[in-house]
């Protein structure tokens, strides 16, 4: 879990993310807080999501994350370390990267949705090329392609 900071129309928020051992984005939230309630509500919106309570929890060393864990997974092992979170701030990337482009996020509600949804998109296109075989990995990027090209003629038959 880890969390970054962001203007939108020079007010600050904070984008928290949630990423599982594989680089997989699980939840991202935008808060205008980064205090213990704001972890408790990404933790309660992350556990409603995906009904599985994690074995260990690893987080950078904001002491809000703490507060959270003992609240609502008491039995979670928690590891905090400077690095330990690092494929969670390298998910962060892909972020900057479009808020640049778009030069600066417009609206928070906007934000928030285009997030959450292109984190799903990047899901579905990430398989691991260095995991796999060559063949393997065509396989499972025209696996992705075919379920991205079912996704959009569902979308457009609805219209």
């Amino acid at each position: 879990m880890d969390e970054m900071h962001i203007k939108i129309k020079g007010e600050a928020f904070w984008l928290w993310r949630a990423v599982d051992k594989d680089g997989i984005e699980l939840d991202i939230l935008l808060q205008k807080m980064r205090n213990a309630k704001a972890a408790i509500r990404f933790f309660k919106r992350l556990l409603t999501h995906y009904c599985q309570i994690p074995r260990v929890l690893v987080t950078d060393k904001l002491k809000s994350y703490s507060k959270a864990k003992r609240i609502l997974l008491p039995k979670t092992k928690h590891r905090a370390h400077k690095r330990l979170n690092n494929r969670c701030e390298n998910s962060h990337q892909a972020t900057r990267e479009k808020e640049r482009q778009f030069r600066k996020f417009k609206k928070p509600s906007l934000t928030q949705q285009f997030l959450d949804s292109m984190g799903k998109i990047l899901n579905l296109f990430k398989v691991d090329r260095y995991k796999n075989t060559a063949q393997n990995y065509k396989l499972k990027l025209m696996n992705a392609f075919y379920v991205w090209e079912e996704l959009i003629h569902s979308y457009l038959h609805c219209f």
